[in-house]
């Protein structure tokens, strides 16, 4: 599939998109304590994008080839869980660190944003964790601007994520977004700088590095969407939507309540 450059219609109705989408983070946010459950978030957000932001939830009975339907609205990642955790009653606990990733169609349009909350107290190690996987979703960011190559995405933040003893998950990756949820290219998070697509103005794709405290391999649990670390370290996620512009990138996912860049070590 050929990558689609969006024009000046696409390009408003995706900064609709992807504000609506850091919303939900912002409204979650102070449900976000020991002793909820993720099914309770998944509900909450659920009818924050539908009866509040007139939004339809883009997981909710995603099915790509191969998948049965995706069950919940959000997806819920913690602890070793990398991505795609489905919500289910098992309440939060202090010390956890838990992923929600939000996608909303609005206008035909998908706005893709996630954040890692930490829930309550957590451990020096996982705060780290947590503060380079921003870091590096950050230093990604810093790379897009037109005649760069995908790769130099990639490059740098696995440069950066292995200098600070972590590893980079390969096996999932950014994509291109906008009528459709998961468009080309693929974005991934590892690489070589100078190689792969060429960025033009008009692209939009997320990034989104997913970050393990110990190795990067992986298994699926027999849900066949929740992902876990094979070691059972811990891992993080941040996600941010990304227009190319003639002079950069304008970042598409950003609300009243996103976390400002975290400062490098």
């Amino acid at each position: 599939m050929p990558i689609i450059i969006k024009n000046a219609e696409d390009i408003a109705k995706m900064r609709v998109a992807g504000r609506l989408a850091s919303e939900v983070l912002d409204y979650i946010t102070p449900y976000v304590q020991p002793g909820v459950t993720t099914e309770e978030l998944d509900r909450l957000c659920h009818d924050y994008m539908v009866n509040q932001q007139g939004c339809i939830p883009a997981p909710l009975n995603y099915a790509p080839e191969g998948h049965a339907p995706y069950p919940k609205s959000i997806c819920t990642s913690v602890n070793q869980v990398i991505c795609h955790g489905v919500p289910n009653d098992k309440a939060l606990k202090k010390g956890d660190i838990v992923n929600l990733d939000i996608t909303v169609i609005k206008d035909g349009y998908h706005g893709d944003t996630s954040r890692t909350f930490l829930v309550g107290e957590v451990t020096p190690q996982a705060k780290r964790l947590v503060r380079v996987t921003h870091e590096c979703l950050w230093i990604g960011i810093d790379q897009v601007k037109p005649g760069a190559h995908l790769g130099d995405i990639g490059a740098a933040i696995q440069k950066y994520a292995e200098a600070c003893g972590y590893s980079v998950v390969q096996e999932f990756c950014g994509h291109g977004i906008g009528r459709g949820f998961h468009e080309e290219p693929q974005v991934l998070h590892y690489g070589r700088a100078g190689t792969g697509v060429e960025l033009q103005p008009g692209m939009i794709f997320t990034i989104e590095p997913m970050i393990n405290a110990g190795k990067r391999h992986l298994k699926i649990l027999n849900d066949g969407w929740t992902v876990v670390t094979k070691d059972r370290s811990l891992s993080a996620q941040w996600e941010h939507t990304l227009l190319v512009t003639e002079t950069g990138c304008e970042v598409l996912t950003l609300s009243e309540g996103t976390p400002a860049r975290p400062g490098r070590e």
